[in-house]
């Protein structure tokens, strides 16, 4: 028997065809690289049981002078900072009525209609009461004096939601629920959410290219886009902004049980930024930041956003924006693109990218205060949250290719480059996350793919072995470690854990492969036939338990389908698998066996080393 040793070059290479990458790996799932061997990735599990409301799309953690861990949670519907296993509700509040809301309530139905002129809320927006009184029947104050979400809008006067308990039960009103709640009855309304998809037609491209004056301003609302959230620290306080909303600041020896306040309204605050398309935080020299935001206009700001415009307030205070030939705050407008588009700091600079370019911004002392660089044309930001930092640099998405800048912007060569951007949903790319996975040296990208419109996939670059994996995962938002122990992400109104154990939350891991390119004997001119293999796995589980199939595939042409040949259990002790294959071209995948009973497929973890296959020609016919 002559074996031939089957090791094959690390990384997913899509670029060209299956026969073209003869020697690598052309597929793959939940898998990734360490030290040029291919390994199932590590697990995740539920932080807690606890959940939050909306589509959780920022995190961001810190810690207090007071040793104090806090982890804020930017979703689709509210802004909360978890302190412990607690979500704590810190959304702003938009506006207050006093002694000014009606209900009424339909026998047989539990939906209740409030009466409160010109409220301002839209669909989805959350509003607390209090202050009210029964209606009679079912529909007692306790059951109205609660936070409700409202479920539909009949008119500017208006609004609707489905009354409960305080158990969260639906309560049905009966023939006694004909009072109006009382004269007294108060309700605080949260600022108004916004969409968890891209509408087309609504937000930034909307109309025609090159409509409206150049440096003409825009009446953007914060709902009519996809809402997603910026954050930083301003010494122990958060500063958060919704994108295209206003600039809120909660403050830390307030504790989690207050909320965030718009920043333009507390007490000695100087024209500040309204409105806001990001906020950052400059932490050397201590200036709060604002993105695309909305002009001064006489003694006040204008409430309509520049998409081009920074504003930067005086140095350690956040509350002073006006320029003043006494203080350090100022403002500056960019030129290359139509709209800011986001910005990740660096070591000494800030980097922000418009849609067209990318600039640097450095904080050089007065007269200026910042001065800003445009460092590359041509290279713009796909999404928001589409560029992160790590110690090599800053890495990028743009449109249609991944980029690194490292003081010059540098096109990063991708083996899975034309698979990537072809699968992507290009009504949704406002949702790409960029993570990191220091650990392991990751650089990577959460995208929706094109049959999809929330994120199910991932793209990897592997920083230290210059290769990319890609596969199948919904997550919305990612923390790497540092202030926390392990990365943790959101799905499905959870916290999750990452890189622990090799499970799902608990259950086996399903949909794990991964697929080597076509490869023949000298040519391709002579069939090969395989006879056996003596498989060089190592399971990593602590008993050394579980099984992978090894699936040996053939085709005769590049243009044909694989045909499975032979499907081969592997456990710690196969010492050698018989198996019969014969064609011009072979294929090996290898699959976790998760998704078959029993307890020993819990904890599962392997890598793999160099297969052998029994393998001899035969044959041109």
């Amino acid at each position: 028997m002559a074996y031939t040793k089957i090791n094959l070059k690390p990384g997913i290479n899509r670029e060209g065809t299956a026969y073209d990458n003869e020697g690598g790996w052309f597929d793959g799932n939940l898998i990734r690289f360490r030290n040029g061997h291919v390994e199932k990735l590590k697990g995740w599990a539920k932080l807690s049981s606890n959940t939050f409301l909306g589509t959780g799309r920022a995190l961001h953690n810190w810690m207090s002078l007071g040793s104090a861990l806090y982890l804020g949670i930017g979703t689709t519907w509210k802004y909360y900072i978890k302190e412990g296993t607690t979500f704590n509700d810190v959304t702003p509040i938009r506006a207050t009525t006093t002694n000014g809301i009606t209900f009424a309530a339909t026998n047989g139905s539990s939906t209740i209609t409030a009466t409160d002129s010109d409220h301002g809320a839209i669909e989805n927006d959350f509003v607390t009461i209090s202050g009210a009184v029964s209606l009679g029947g079912n529909v007692t104050a306790a059951v109205l004096n609660q936070e409700y979400q409202i479920t539909s809008i009949p008119s500017a006067n208006t609004y609707t939601f489905e009354a409960k308990d305080t158990s969260g039960d639906t309560v049905t009103a009966n023939s006694s629920d004909s009072g109006n709640g009382g004269s007294g009855v108060d309700g605080a309304y949260q600022i108004n959410v916004g969409l968890d998809s891209y509408v087309p037609y609504a937000g930034w491209g909307s109309g025609t290219w090159g409509a409206g004056g150049f440096g003409s301003t825009s009446a953007l609302s914060a709902t009519g886009q996809l809402r997603l959230w910026t954050h930083d620290n301003f010494g122990e306080n958060l500063i958060i902004n919704p994108r295209g909303g206003g600039i809120f600041r909660w403050k830390e020896d307030d504790g989690t049980s207050t909320r965030a306040v718009v920043l333009s309204g507390i007490t000695g605050a100087n024209l500040v930024p309204t409105v806001g398309l990001q906020i950052i935080t400059s932490e050397i020299d201590r200036h709060l930041i604002v993105l695309g935001c909305d002009p001064i206009s006489g003694s006040s700001r204008s409430g309509s956003i520049d998409p081009m415009l920074i504003a930067f307030s005086d140095q350690e205070n956040e509350l002073e924006f006006e320029p003043l030939i006494t203080n350090s705050a100022g403002s500056l407008r960019l030129s290359s693109g139509s709209k800011i588009v986001g910005a990740v700091k660096s070591r000494q600079e800030i980097i922000i990218f418009t849609d067209t370019a990318s600039y640097s911004m450095q904080f050089v002392g007065p007269p200026f205060t910042f001065a800003v660089n445009l460092i590359n044309e041509g290279a713009g930001l796909i999404g928001p949250k589409a560029a992160i930092t790590v110690d090599s640099g800053i890495y990028f998405m743009s449109y249609g290719s991944f980029y690194l800048y490292n003081g010059t912007v540098q096109k990063l060569p991708c083996s899975v480059l034309d698979y990537v951007f072809s699968d992507i949903n290009a009504g949704q790319v406002y949702k790409i996350h960029a993570f990191s996975n220091s650990e392991n040296n990751e650089i990577g990208w959460f995208y929706p793919s094109s049959s999809s419109e929330e994120i199910n996939r991932y793209v990897i670059y592997n920083t230290q072995e210059q290769i990319w994996y890609y596969g199948n995962l919904e997550r919305h938002a990612w923390l790497d470690t540092g202030v926390v122990n392990y990365p943790q992400a959101t799905k499905d109104n959870y916290l999750y854990q990452h890189e622990l154990g090799y499970d799902d939350d608990g259950v086996p891991m399903t949909g794990v492969f991964v697929e080597s390119s076509d490869f023949d004997i000298g040519d391709g001119d002579q069939f090969q036939s395989i006879s056996s293999i003596i498989p060089d796995i190592r399971f990593l589980q602590d008993d050394n338990s579980g099984s992978v199939n090894i699936l040996t595939k053939v085709r005769n042409f590049p243009g044909e389908s694989l045909t499975t040949k032979a499907t081969s259990a592997i456990s710690s002790s196969t010492t050698k698998a018989n198996i019969r294959a014969r064609g011009r071209q072979a294929v090996i995948r290898v699959e976790s066996d998760d998704d078959q009973s029993g307890s020993g497929n819990l904890a599962l973890g392997w890598r793999l080393g160099a297969t052998r296959f029994d393998v001899k020609t035969d044959g041109r016919r």
